[in-house]
């Protein structure tokens, strides 16, 4: 999950922007720093030259030094995250070559479901996209918020129950990398990791059909099976009955799973802590 080696545009762009930012802080740091040092080293108390002014109260010198600098750094850090951030708006297209894949995500306790509507397939816990096409995701959640990320593909996006957020992404190079979930939700949130395998753009259809042979089927009954608080050792695959189950979710037709829950012993240990204060 290494974001200074970035596996696409959005990474690549957003690796840019972090360092071009600690280049232009560095820039003030660094002299205050070595000023620092030098002013300690200058005015020791051994040292015959240094000179003490009692009576200096204002220099329009180092004042114009003192506040130009900063202001300076400041306008050129506000300028990178401006152009920045709307450059790589999430909901953004990006270019690719191929056809996009369009990919419904789904946050839970505590796992992800992955959604291909136009390919009537879902995983658990795994995405798999082809080399250099264009990703749109849906993201919603199923409980409580939390946020989607892939370090190397950049434009960390929180998914909330309710409503539905869009993020463009590319991943440009094969091979198996790490998503995570950004927000704490609860118990299960260490487990919230997911792999993302790119695959070529030819091998994407043969995983497409290996998938679609699935013996389980995800509907809205075993949707809400998979909505309750668990952790999933394996990684589950799905024939999606109803490509609009995503809207039902998104639109809470289907109602949100219940969320952390205190338990007994939990319940009790917080009263008792709370009896003792």
């Amino acid at each position: 999950m290494n974001i200074l080696d970035p596996q696409g545009p959005v990474g690549a762009a957003q690796t840019t922007i972090l360092i071009d930012s600690i280049a232009i802080m560095l820039a003030i740091v660094l002299p205050t720093i070595i000023a620092i040092f030098g002013f300690a080293f200058y005015f020791r108390a051994s040292n015959t030259r240094a000179f003490y002014w009692p009576d200096w109260e204002y220099s329009g010198r180092i004042e114009l030094v003192v506040w130009s600098i900063p202001a300076l750094t400041v306008i050129l850090l506000g300028g990178v995250a401006w152009i920045g951030s709307h450059q790589l708006d999430p909901a953004t297209p990006v270019e690719g070559t191929g056809s996009p894949v369009r990919i419904q995500v789904v946050s839970l306790d505590w796992k992800w479901l992955f959604i291909y509507p136009d390919q009537r397939i879902a995983t658990v816990n795994t995405l798999t996209v082809p080399a250099g096409a264009p990703l749109h995701f849906e993201l919603t959640s199923g409980s409580v918020m939390t946020a989607f990320f892939v370090p190397q593909f950049g434009s960390m996006i929180y998914t909330m129950n309710g409503m539905v957020t869009r993020l463009h992404l590319r991943a440009d190079n094969e091979g198996t990398f790490q998503g995570l979930a950004a927000h704490f939700s609860g118990d299960g949130f260490p487990e919230m990791l997911f792999d993302v395998h790119v695959v070529s753009q030819l091998a994407f259809p043969d995983w497409v059909r290996s998938t679609s042979r699935s013996d389980r089927v995800l509907n809205a009954d075993s949707y809400w099976k998979l909505a309750q608080q668990s952790l999933v050792p394996d990684k589950p695959t799905f024939r999606l009955d109803d490509p609009r189950l995503f809207d039902a979710i998104a639109t809470q037709k289907i109602p949100p799973a219940p969320g952390p829950r205190l338990t007994t012993e939990s319940a009790q240990s917080y009263l008792g802590a709370s009896d003792a204060r």
